[in-house]
């Protein structure tokens, strides 16, 4: 009798029951909500449903994200392994690598004025970086934060490491991709408070064809300038640049299928996992991972808010030839934002097409993320 109270109370001592907290129920219960969001009502569910499934179960076996220095048996949990290598910013980079081999910039390159609704919607970066210094956060941590704003999650991770802030990583993560998530809800109200009926009517003329040699010298000039200019975005450029040189080239086609289809996907399992194997109870239940929510919603309103107002500039020098909403693809969330300016466009008029010239300031908006991040590491002294 003693043997059999004993295994019973080994197996009771085991289970998850014993050891779950009331910050673990919470997250647990957090976890769900996302999955919900992301299978019932389509909330990127590439991005949420790892992420909420990592989340899941880290609080129920922190063990899965032990380290093997504090491990009794010297072996690291599996997430762990995962999270090394965005730690390393190797999962950032090849996310960027894919996301090229699937980007078409042919919207950039027939309307370079694209850079600069891009280049507006990045305010909000800056704006968080200010804001984050007067919550109390060090410069390295606000600059890691900040980059929520251009709703860029590999962007964020890469900085985040390069800036040793690892101990928020989690947070600044989950807040970016979940800002990623909601841009159709976020942005709409934005854009029609900062624009007119009139303007959301605009209907731009049709962008001029690109020829395929503009298409290929385009990621070659764009790693060179900004690479000489900031090496230290490399990683990030280099990658995306490389995987759109793949698909333009038209010669490895294996190679582009393989960043963009399988390669692509593998590594959205392993960040998004991973990812969300950071947010155990202990580490996101507290006042810093509430100051990063609140940071990384005012930074995307602020850069949604500064790209539709440059458009606006843009519309009043063109003598109304531009779409203010277009300015709102500005961030980086590609092609989610480009949608959305389509969508809100098209509630105005059901024939205006704007999704092509959105395209412009989004796939804009990714180099220009990668460029704050780049500036960041060069002001901080980071290689």
């Amino acid at each position: 009798m003693e043997y059999i109270s004993t295994t019973l109370g080994n197996l009771v001592e085991q289970t998850a029951f014993m050891n779950l907290t009331v910050g673990n129920l919470v997250m647990i219960g957090v976890a769900c909500i996302f999955l919900y969001l992301a299978i019932r009502h389509g909330f990127e569910p590439l991005l949420l449903v790892p992420i909420a499934f990592g989340m899941l179960l880290v609080n129920i076996y922190p063990d899965i994200m032990i380290s093997p220095e504090e491990a009794s048996n010297g072996t690291g949990g599996l997430l762990y392994y995962f999270y090394v290598l965005d730690e390393w910013s190797i999962l950032p980079s090849l996310i960027f690598l894919g996301v090229g081999a699937m980007t078409d910039f042919g919207p950039l390159i027939a309307n370079p004025k694209s850079f600069l609704l891009g280049a507006a919607a990045q305010f909000g970066i800056f704006a968080a970086y200010l804001g984050a210094m007067a919550m109390g956060f060090s410069d390295r941590a606000a600059a890691a934060i900040s980059i929520i704003g251009g709703a860029d999650g590999p962007t964020s991770i890469f900085l985040a490491g390069k800036l040793e802030q690892t101990a928020i990583l989690g947070p600044i993560a989950v807040a970016a991709y979940s800002y990623m998530s909601l841009v159709p809800i976020i942005q709409p109200p934005i854009m029609k408070l900062l624009t007119t009926e009139k303007e959301r009517k605009i209907k731009m003329e049709q962008l001029r064809p690109v020829s395929k040699l503009e298409k290929i010298l385009f990621p070659i000039i764009i790693t060179i300038v900004v690479c000489v200019i900031l090496p230290t975005t490399a990683p990030l450029v280099g990658m995306l640049m490389l995987g759109n040189l793949f698909k333009e080239s038209g010669v490895v086609r294996q190679l582009t299928d393989t960043a963009g289809n399988a390669l692509m996907y593998i590594v959205v399992i392993l960040l998004g996992t991973s990812v969300g194997a950071t947010t155990s109870a202990e580490a996101f239940l507290n006042m810093d991972t509430i100051k990063i929510v609140i940071l990384g919603l005012i930074a995307f309103a602020f850069g949604t808010a500064a790209g539709v107002l440059f458009g606006k500039l843009m519309c009043w020098a063109s003598k109304g030839k531009v779409n203010p909403l277009i300015g709102s693809a500005g961030v980086s969330a590609v092609p989610m934002a480009a949608r959305v300016s389509q969508k809100v466009g098209s509630e105005a008029d059901p024939t205006n097409f704007l999704l092509m010239h959105a395209m412009g300031p989004n796939v804009a908006g990714v180099i220009g993320t990668a460029v704050a991040a780049g500036t960041f590491m060069a002001i901080f002294g980071v290689k």
